[in-house]
């Protein structure tokens, strides 16, 4: 059984608020704690209650759906939803579960929701399970489970809804998101620089501001990232 999850429905339009309600109401383990029409009632919503993720707007008047993820916990997780296709790209850097384009269907809202499930609200589950078994991860290939060792990983690159996993001798490719399978790595042997692109730190040969250089490779280094990034890398 999941964990049950509180959320929030952010949106100035009132029949995609409905809409978006309707749906997580055919969901088990969901609470709806409040539907808002705008970023300040969000706000207010968030410090007077636990919110563990937010259906969230993008295009609202005064404050966007953008700007109001950067502003908020990150321990909040955010599902984006808009009418266009554009601010895809800047949804997944800033870490989005997923990114769901109006008008929503149940089943692709449905398909977000357990993303969501799979992803964060096993963390603690998969946290436990890092601490007994920290050195490998079973992925599927050409239909097999293959057993990989995390030292053996140099990055992981991803390629819409599936991953390439390089390693010293060869590469693994499964159909996986980069979001879900960086859960199952521990985070003291890897980074996440990029929505396309994680690296293990030990395999790091050089970096500078905005790219990393691992197996001859310059991988860039995302603006939402850089930060967080360079202040680890330069205590080494």
């Amino acid at each position: 059984m999941y964990k049950p999850i509180s959320c929030l429905i952010v949106d100035d339009e009132a029949i995609a608020r409905e809409i978006i309600a309707t749906h997580l109401s055919k969901i088990d383990n969901i609470e709806i704690v409040k539907s808002c029409s705008n970023a300040v009632d969000a706000f207010n919503c968030i410090n007077a209650n636990k919110i563990d993720l937010i259906f969230l707007d993008i295009n609202m008047p005064e404050i966007s759906g953008i700007a109001f993820a950067k502003s908020i916990n990150k321990d909040i997780k955010v599902i984006f939803t808009t009418a266009y296709r554009d601010y895809a790209v800047e949804g997944f850097e800033l870490q989005a579960v997923d990114y769901l384009l109006k008008p929503i269907a149940f089943q692709r809202l449905l398909k977000a929701v357990n993303t969501y499930f799979e992803v964060y609200n096993t963390k603690e589950i998969e946290t436990s399970k890092t601490e007994i078994a920290s050195d490998f991860m079973f992925v599927r290939s050409d239909r097999r489970m293959i057993k990989i060792d995390f030292n053996a990983i140099v990055y992981i690159e991803s390629y819409s809804d599936y991953i390439k996993i390089h390693l010293a001798n060869e590469t693994i490719v499964t159909r996986e998101t980069i979001t879900a399978i960086e859960a199952k790595l521990p985070k003291q042997q890897f980074m996440r620089i990029h929505r396309s692109y994680i690296i293990s730190v030990k395999h790091i040969e050089s970096f500078t501001n905005e790219h990393i250089t691992i197996s001859k490779k310059a991988l860039p280094i995302s603006r939402s990232y850089k930060k967080e990034i360079l202040n680890v890398l330069e205590q080494y």
